[in-house]
């Protein structure tokens, strides 16, 4: 599979034809996107998107289904790699240097950005092996304490260690679902990334575990740097300090979550946001 290219481009401002948002860049971003497109083949899935994810702040991304966001977010780890079709074309940075560089190592990167997807993806191992994959092939525990010391930390910043700590050889597909997602997000903690993605974290589970999950996530902020797609709206408010609305492919607007969600700049964000459509 040919590796999807990468245009590289220095402009920091919107691009002139309005097919991005007007954008300020954070003075604090761990990550930046600066006119990215994507491509599937003939299919423009996003255009023009400069995009930044700030350090200790969670950003949501919202939109109507297939309007892009998801797209978006597979680009920041490389996740579109997988997809043959697939070409990113901009620049996108983890603090300062173009992760699509020739040079940049893909798996190193995907544990600097861990990615939690919509449905839980626990490994068939154990608990405790489900939380010792990464560490082990990075090699981050010297012995089997350092291992056991790193798989309880990771776990009860989860919020998981409590509910989990006398059954650590059972299988992690046993749990429930809401445990299998704080696993995942346990078992990517784990390697200690800088930023954390999220596709949809809790559409799958019922509003008890949503809600530890979103708790989760604002307790979590206090250390990455948190990029979360989601169609709940109400979700997007509680728990990120920033919103983007993307639609058709377009980035729309984005700014501090309250503004946006009481005085949007944009009519399509207002419209999407009082529900005349989605």
């Amino acid at each position: 599979m040919d590796e999807p290219s990468i245009t590289r481009r220095g402009a920091a401002d919107a691009p002139s034809d309005g097919s991005s948002a007007v954008y300020a860049a954070l003075s604090d971003a761990v990550m930046t996107a600066r006119r990215v497109n994507v491509h599937y083949g003939d299919k423009h899935a996003v255009r023009n998107v400069n995009l930044d994810i700030g350090r200790n702040q969670v950003l949501a991304m919202i939109g109507p289904s297939g309007c892009g966001k998801s797209t978006f977010l597979r680009c920041l780890n490389r996740m579109n790699d997988t997809i043959a079709s697939a070409r990113v074309d901009g620049v996108i940075t983890l603090d300062g240097s173009n992760i699509y560089d020739r040079k940049q190592d893909v798996a190193q990167l995907r544990a600097r950005v861990g990615i939690v997807f919509q449905k839980p993806t626990p490994f068939p191992h154990s608990i405790y092996a489900n939380v010792a994959y990464g560490p082990r092939i990075h090699g981050l525990a010297k012995s089997r304490g350092d291992m056991d010391e790193l798989v309880q930390t990771s776990l009860a910043r989860a919020g998981l260690w409590e509910e989990v700590k006398d059954r650590l050889s059972t299988p992690g597909t046993s749990l429930s679902g809401g445990q299998q997602q704080r696993l995942c997000i346990a078992r990517t903690i784990a390697v200690n990334p800088e930023v954390i993605l999220m596709d949809e974290p809790t559409s799958a589970l019922d509003p008890i575990a949503s809600a530890k999950i979103e708790d989760l996530i604002d307790e979590l902020r206090a250390n990455y740097a948190i990029a979360i797609v989601t169609h709940n709206m109400q979700q997007a408010a509680r728990v990120s300090q920033r919103t983007a609305y993307f639609h058709m492919g377009d980035l729309v607007e984005v700014g501090p979550t309250e503004l946006i969600f009481t005085n949007p700049q944009q009519r399509l964000t207002e419209d999407y946001i009082t529900g005349r459509f989605g």
